[in-house]
């Protein structure tokens, strides 16, 4: 505004009504005349004058030439109730016929001919509208054009509407998506996500005209922004709404208010999906023609009379209040009073609107259409995000191709969001079931429903959950004695088990069938035998050829006794002094054995087969070599 009068007015509310919305303008306007002082002051500071504004030359002979010539059939044609294209044809008719007539030597200007012949033609329409209180399609001031609608008239389109006052019309789609079609929002100073789009596409053969369709003009991205700031107040939110909504207007003809068309069929085409509103939109554009001291306020304006008046004020809100409004004047400012007048007068459209659109639809439909995808969100502990996403994404890529569902996840907090959507319900639930099972900690006593996975001689593995496995013994299998598992379980067989135990130490899981089966009468459960701890173990456990304990492996205990005394193994003295004097030659034969052999097939071994770079300490050939050491051995002893 200026430091006299508001200009210009944008803005969104939460159903405010249409007094606060007046004094929130006067509350604005005293911070505007602030400003405006500011800057006065600062041009006066500087000395610098307002730079003089010098209008074209006017040729007063050919203005009045004009006015004698066209006043009386312009002003009869704005009086004269027609459609569009009948009152655009009519209007053109006498210029065209007054050049047709010219000679063609005729030196008449026609450019200038043509600007005061528009000027005309507007004041006289202007003149219509304050002398005679009607409007050019014959409507009254606060009267609203004819409002025709209907909804799901595209079926296979999450939600749809078509909506028409007068000549204006607006094909609406709903489409509703998930977390993964939100809008990414990188700007300078805000970053987030956006779940609610609304595109208003306005073609050229919606006003008649043939051009190309490239990307959106100006005036289409500020259509789309307003209605969108009407709908967004009364669109559900949080847990309410797990959809990310997508709203676009197609603009099949156009004349006037075609923004507020878009409000309205974007309310029932919401509706119509399944989106709870909490209550309808309407929108409504208003107009205002005044001049010498007179002046109109116009309810539900034409786009003639948008370009003729001196306002375009446009409200949308809900039986209960404003969400948004937009207002340009051409005028130097509008008084409070005016305004008042203006926002009262668009609060009675408003409710008439409101009031044909309830008769198509007004409230949302109890459920979603039987294709519209359906989502179910949750929280898992953090620590199982790793686990439901699994090495390169290959888990959840593979819950998604097996189902045919839609996972997202991310980490909120201390936990993680898992958002499933599918317009299948039983692969929607068997996605849900398959995540909750990844993240379910099995608790022994649980029963589970297990899929056989393979077949051993001793039981059967089952997946009792999602990458969860436990073994079913083939004792745990009934309370008959199984000798084998030939006929018994199949895989990918389903069978009911329950969990017993849990391996502390390896984790592993035991389960049972038996255990959910009825006990037969006078059965007697056979005590479990416990198998001995690996440290009691030695003693007299016997290992057949190699002996029992340490002491008596088979190759009989007197087998240190036969070797003699250390002092007749020969060689000399057993005082081999230091460990460097030692030498193995001078030892002399060892009885009982062949020490020399042994020692060879020692010193022979492959220093391969010890590890290093070109052999595995454990490895087979060292395996081998020992074998054939301990042959040889035994072989030498027996001949001795």
């Amino acid at each position: 505004g200026n430091i006299n009068d508001i200009n210009m007015v944008e803005g969104e509310m939460r159903e405010v009504s249409e007094a606060e919305m007046l004094e929130a303008i006067k509350f604005a306007h005293e911070a505007i005349k602030k400003q405006c002082q500011a800057q006065l002051d600062l041009r006066a500071k500087c000395g610098k004058e307002k730079a003089e504004f010098i209008p074209e030359a006017v040729d007063e002979d050919l203005k009045q030439r004009v006015f004698d010539l066209f006043a009386e059939s312009l002003y009869n044609t704005a009086k004269t109730p027609t459609g569009k294209k009948e009152r655009t044809e009519s209007f053109q008719k006498p210029l065209d016929e007054y050049f047709a007539s010219l000679p063609e030597d005729s030196t008449e200007d026609k450019a200038k001919f043509k600007s005061y012949y528009s000027k005309l033609k507007k004041a006289q329409m202007r003149k219509m509208v304050l002398e005679d209180r009607t409007r050019l399609d014959g409507r009254k001031l606060d009267e609203i054009r004819n409002i025709w609608a209907e909804v799901d008239v595209l079926p296979t389109v999450h939600g749809s509407a078509l909506f028409q006052r007068g000549e204006t019309q607006s094909l609406t789609t709903v489409t509703l998506g998930t977390k993964l079609d939100q809008q990414l929002i990188d700007g300078a100073i805000h970053q987030g996500h956006n779940k609610f789009l609304l595109h208003y596409n306005f073609p050229g053969f919606s006003t008649g005209e043939v051009k190309p369709n490239r990307g959106a003009s100006r005036r289409e991205i500020g259509h789309g922004n307003l209605a969108l700031r009407a709908l967004k107040p009364v669109l559900p939110t949080g847990e309410d709404n797990p959809y990310t909504i997508r709203i676009i207007s197609d603009i099949l003809e156009s004349n006037g208010s075609s923004s507020m068309a878009t409000v309205c069929a974007g309310t029932l085409a919401l509706m119509d999906a399944g989106i709870k509103i909490t209550k309808p939109v309407s929108g409504i554009a208003m107009g205002l023609i005044s001049e010498g001291g007179k002046y109109a306020v116009l309810s539900d304006i034409l786009g003639d009379e948008d370009h003729l008046g001196d306002m375009d004020f446009k409200v949308t809100g809900t039986a209960d209040g404003i969400t948004a409004c937009q207002m340009d004047l051409k005028v130097d400012g509008l008084t409070y009073d005016v305004l008042e007048e203006a926002l009262e007068q668009a609060r009675k459209g408003r409710l008439h609107i409101l009031s044909k659109m309830n008769e198509v639809q007004s409230a949302p439909r109890e459920d979603y259409k039987s294709f519209v995808p359906r989502v179910v969100k949750f929280e898992v502990d953090k620590e199982f995000i790793g686990a439901i996403i699994g090495t390169g994404g290959k888990v959840i890529q593979g819950i998604q191709k097996e189902t045919g569902a839609t996972i997202s996840i991310e980490e909120v907090g201390n936990v993680g969001v898992v958002e499933v959507s599918s317009p299948d319900a039983s692969s929607l639930q068997k996605a849900v079931d398959w995540i909750k099972g990844i993240v379910t900690v099995p608790e022994p006593g649980g029963t589970y429903q297990g899929k056989v996975v393979s077949i051993q001689p001793f039981g059967a593995f089952v997946e009792f959950l999602p990458g969860k496995e436990g073994l079913l013994h083939i004792s745990e299998i009934s309370y008959e004695r199984l000798n084998d598992m030939e006929g018994v379980l199949n895989p990918g067989d389903m069978v009911e088990v329950k969990l017993l135990e849990v391996d502390q130490k390896t984790g592993k899981f035991r389960l049972s069938k038996k255990a959910l089966l009825p006990k037969p009468e006078g059965y007697v459960e056979r005590p479990r035998e416990e198998r001995p701890r690996r440290d009691d173990r030695g003693g007299d456990r016997g290992r057949g050829g190699y002996g029992g304990g340490r002491d008596d492996r088979g190759r009989g205990n007197d087998r240190r006794d036969d070797r003699g005394g250390r002092d007749n193994r020969g060689g000399g003295d057993r005082d081999r002094g230091g460990y460097n004097d030692r030498n193995r030659d001078d030892r002399g034969p060892r009885e009982g054995g062949n020490r020399d052999n042994y020692n060879g097939n020692r010193e022979n071994r492959n220093d391969e087969n010890r590890g290093g770079e070109n052999g595995n300490q454990y490895g087979e050939t060292r395996r081998n070599d020992t074998d054939s050491n301990v042959n040889d051995n035994n072989s030498n002893i027996s001949e001795s």
